[in-house]
């Protein structure tokens, strides 16, 4: 029977606790303090620690510290109400086995419980432990970023290569940032280059440099962000759309770790860690032809999928605060936001994401009259800035996108068999027919015209995609 040692100031959660874990048949002591934790320990040693970050009389992470010098073998488990990336990294650091944000499932915590105790032994305490998180750009407490918190805790001190996957504006570069920043390649350089925004001919000699002469306006040598981000991080935008010519060769180059210059022939040793990011479904253009299966098993050894905004309403508030605190720094008025201004907030899906929320932020930080932002004020600006054309909430491009996806996931078979030509022109063609027929008064041969198709060619379809015509 392992013995464990729980170390909490809520009364109730020690005792919850403790009751689950002995329903487990482990044995449970309790403290409510630092200085108790130090008794029990002093007296005797349990197989398992489980502690609070904030206690009574001091920081239970800080303390952790000389707990794992003393104890070296012993496991400990973090709870935290703190819910922020910084508490999950300082817990890693700190040699923790397992950091469960409150509130957490009991059965969670019961299996994380027997882990520990079967554990050898946890690691020891390595680094000091950072400052909190007002340096740190990303924000939010609800469950999704609690999950995304734990990952990059795990990741930060480590090498591999991440993936970031997540809706256009919900703060991929952010995450990259702070991979970069929380690890051992901090006093490196951070290097960011999107892949969609490169000319795919110039690719290449953006990412490996070229030589003198390489290509026709080759004057002088040019070092490639390889290069630039020796020794740091090399954060790769938009991966999702670079080349299949370019996959190769960054494919070869995360396979040996090297690379040469465009037109050069000394091998370049590529010292980088590499974080890509994207907002396509890379398995999706796998299957699509349009991106290399093995390159997207080598980028994504660490996948990080960002949730959108509309799945963490709960960091809507915090996060606009902390837009408007930052407009001020920057000398726009400071502003606060209402009760019923938080609640229009909340309540709206933010197809934008969090760059949407920060771009808000900074119009309210100007136009508002009062330094008390009204609820009105930000319904007027929602409204001003949801697009009146296009009611699916993205271009056509994105819809079409989102199409395919659907069906990959729904029906993979369309995207091998040959169908899916007409089945994107059938999920288009049906509302612009329509449309056209109801702006005709259910007219086809006037409805052809508009279209410019024959009446044969409309009835055609009429019957194909099973639409009923009524005439008004």
């Amino acid at each position: 029977m392992s013995r464990v040692l729980v170390v909490d100031d809520d009364a109730a959660i020690r005792t919850v606790v403790a009751q689950a874990l002995r329903r487990q048949g482990h044995g449970v002591s309790t403290a409510d303090s630092l200085a108790q934790l130090d008794r029990a320990l002093a007296a005797e040693r349990p197989d398992v620690l489980v502690t609070d970050v904030r206690l009574p009389d001091g920081d239970g992470l800080s303390h952790l510290a000389a707990v794992a010098e003393r104890y070296r073998e012993l496991p400990v488990i973090v709870l935290s109400a703190q819910n922020t990336l910084t508490t999950a990294v300082r817990a890693a650091e700190a040699g923790a086995y397992e950091y469960l944000p409150k509130p957490f499932d009991l059965e969670v915590l019961a299996q994380a419980v027997a882990g520990a105790a079967r554990r050898s032994g946890a690691r020891a305490a390595e680094q000091p432990a950072p400052d909190e998180d007002a340096a740190l750009p990303l924000i939010g407490r609800s469950p999704a970023m609690q999950d995304v918190y734990r990952v990059l805790a795990r990741v930060v001190a480590t090498d591999l290569t991440v993936l970031v996957t997540g809706e256009s504006g919900t703060g991929k570069e952010l995450v990259a940032r702070a991979i970069h920043d929380l690890g051992p390649r901090r006093h490196g350089a951070f290097v960011a280059i999107n892949m969609a925004a490169i000319p795919r001919e110039l690719i290449e000699a953006e990412l490996f440099g070229h030589e003198r002469g390489a290509f026709t306006g080759a004057v002088a040598r040019g070092t490639g962000r390889f290069e630039q981000a020796a020794g740091g991080t090399l954060f790769l935008d938009e991966i999702g759309d670079m080349p299949i010519e370019a996959q190769t060769r960054l494919l070869r180059v995360l396979q040996q770790g090297e690379f040469t210059s465009v037109g050069g022939a000394r091998p370049i040793r590529a010292d980088v860690r590499i974080v890509a990011a994207t907002n396509r479904d890379l398995a999706v253009q796998v299957a699509a032809g349009l991106f290399r299966e093995d390159l997207f098993y080598r980028l994504a050894v660490v996948p990080v999928a960002l949730p959108p905004l509309r799945e963490r309403r709960e960091d809507v508030a915090p996060l606009a605060r902390h837009f408007l605190d930052l407009a001020a720094t920057e000398g726009l008025p400071r502003r606060r936001l209402s009760a019923e201004a938080i609640a229009v907030l909340t309540a709206y899906d933010w197809p934008g994401n969090v760059r949407e929320l920060e771009n808000l932020a900074r119009r309210l930080a100007v136009f508002a009259r009062d330094e008390v932002v009204a609820a009105e004020l930000v319904r007027g600006m929602l409204g001003a800035a949801r697009p009146a054309a296009d009611p699916q909430g993205g271009d056509f491009a994105e819809a079409i996108r989102a199409l395919i996806e659907r069906l990959a996931r729904e029906t993979p078979g369309a995207l091998d068999d040959g169908s899916l030509y007409d089945r994107v022109i059938a999920a288009a063609e049906r509302p612009l027919i329509d449309f056209m027929l109801a702006r005709h008064g259910g007219n086809q041969l006037r409805a052809a015209r508009a279209m410019g198709i024959n009446r044969n060619t409309l009835r055609k379809r009429l019957d194909e995609l099973g639409i009923a015509v009524s005439r008004q």
